[in-house]
């Protein structure tokens, strides 16, 4: 089994600011918004170093996404930044007529997504984004799981022409992909191979994966680890290429059981290849207060979880 080193933790939000500040040195039409979340989005280098090519909003989202859809009749490549609630949930109806259906080149760029927001809370804790947004016609959907992988999936973004919507988060997390490394729309990839049981995470939760498969190899239980950080184009041939060989699966993710990644995943395989799965998920809850460890234990979001989850589901195979 292949051993995974955290690098120093980071936060993914971060990753985020520095393939922004990245764009901005290679790419003269990249242009950043911000609804008045300019040091939680870690935008400040971008606008220290483009200060002509950044637009502060203030707290009018519905208004930043129609500026956004706007810009780029001109050419322009806009990435908005807000809180994953305020980017999502707040300004629906602008996304779905002024970018989605108009089919405008917008990168959604939120931060502070699912319950490790953390002491802020349920109104702030969104767990419907990613169903929201994968439910858009041409709307593409990332959530990547470390700082590398942000800060490259950021630049990978500027290079795509259409919607995107990139989400990520608060906390320092382990950081555990190459530094550098090409990031690939649409293609999961392959962490761990294994025999008796496929994990397919996203975001926070791939670090929780391969925690959890270290802790299942040691009972015995080969798990293979999948990172699917594109959940909407979803990389199907490399999840039925793992269930032909496991005959079942988890999956593994930091937003509501209803519409998420797991979801997706059920319709490939009921499709393709029906196997058993177990969710790893939350259920059709809200969030509340608490230290992001702290929830992520008691929501049943942590690398326990996925174990208990995987020795569920091996007894239905």
């Amino acid at each position: 089994m292949k051993k995974y080193t955290d690098t120093g933790k980071q936060d993914t939000r971060s990753g985020f600011g520095a393939g922004l500040t990245e764009l901005g040195r290679t790419n003269p039409n990249v242009v950043a918004l911000c609804a008045d979340l300019i040091g939680s989005l870690k935008m400040d280098q971008f606008i220290a170093e483009n200060p002509e090519r950044f637009f502060q909003i203030g707290i009018a989202e519905a208004n930043m996404m129609g500026i956004a859809a706007g810009m780029t009749i001109g050419g322009k490549i806009p990435f908005t930044g807000t809180f994953a609630n305020f980017s999502t949930g707040r300004v629906y109806d602008q996304i779905r007529q002024s970018i989605a259906y108009s089919d405008k080149n917008v990168k959604i760029c939120a931060s502070h997504a699912g319950l490790t927001l953390g002491e802020d809370g349920a109104t702030h804790q969104i767990l419907e984004d990613i169903g929201l947004m994968k439910m858009l016609p041409g709307m593409v959907v990332i959530n990547p799981c470390d700082f590398n992988q942000t800060k490259a999936a950021t630049i990978a973004i500027a290079e795509y022409e259409g919607p995107v919507y990139l989400r990520f988060g608060r906390p320092k997390v382990a950081n555990f992909t190459p530094e550098n490394g090409k990031f690939e729309i649409g293609k999961g990839i392959m962490l761990n191979e294994g025999t008796d049981v496929t994990l397919v995470a996203t975001g926070h939760l791939v670090w929780e994966a391969l925690i959890a498969a270290e802790a299942l190899e040691a009972d015995g239980i080969s798990a293979e680890v999948i990172n699917i950080h594109t959940i909407k184009p979803l990389d199907e041939a490399i999840i039925l290429k793992s269930v032909v060989k496991t005959g079942c699966l988890v999956s593994c993710e930091e937003h509501n059981h209803l519409g998420g990644l797991g979801e997706s995943i059920s319709r490939v395989l009921v499709k393709n290849s029906p196997v058993p799965q177990e969710f790893v998920a939350t259920n059709d809850t809200f969030g509340e207060s608490g230290t992001p460890a702290q929830l992520m234990q008691k929501y049943g979001l942590d690398s326990d979880a996925i174990q208990v989850a995987a020795k569920k589901v091996l007894k239905r195979k």
